[in-house]
């Protein structure tokens, strides 16, 4: 198992249908368009891959003035018929050691309502709920 940064068009293009899986309102168009915006804003696409593509996700540094410095994770997804089998475990530890490396105070993400099982990955991994996420379309 390795963990690699899609930087090229082909393995960003090769991410699409795991991310497709999250996100099924997105073309591949759209993702590649989005990614490369979202790059250029520090956004960064990994994957883990073993024999394939196994788990991916966004990742991005940021800081806030009262928590400081920290990785936000903007998506985490695993291959459906690969899920409970470690990857998305593992890539997780992989993102909690690069937010140390990184000198981040904390991880962070975002995740909705209804992801319940989601929740339950993110809780076992230490994880806590500590806000609500607002928003409004426009």
């Amino acid at each position: 198992m390795q963990i690699r940064v899609a930087e090229h068009r082909e393995d960003i293009t090769n991410c699409f249908p795991l991310m497709n899986e999250l996100r099924p309102h997105l073309t591949l168009d759209t993702f590649l368009t989005r990614i490369e915006r979202l790059r250029n804003a520090g956004y960064q696409l990994i994957y883990l891959d073993d024999s394939g593509i196994k788990a991916l996700a966004g990742i991005r540094i940021g800081e806030w003035l009262h928590t400081g410095k920290y990785l936000e994770i903007e998506e985490l997804v695993t291959t459906e018929g690969n899920r409970s089998q470690g990857y998305g475990g593992y890539l997780f530890d992989w993102i909690k050691n690069y937010a140390t490396e990184m000198n981040c105070n904390q991880v962070r993400l975002v995740s909705g309502v209804k992801r319940v099982d989601a929740h339950r990955f993110y809780e076992n991994k230490g994880m806590t709920f500590e806000a609500r996420y607002f928003s409004l379309t426009l």
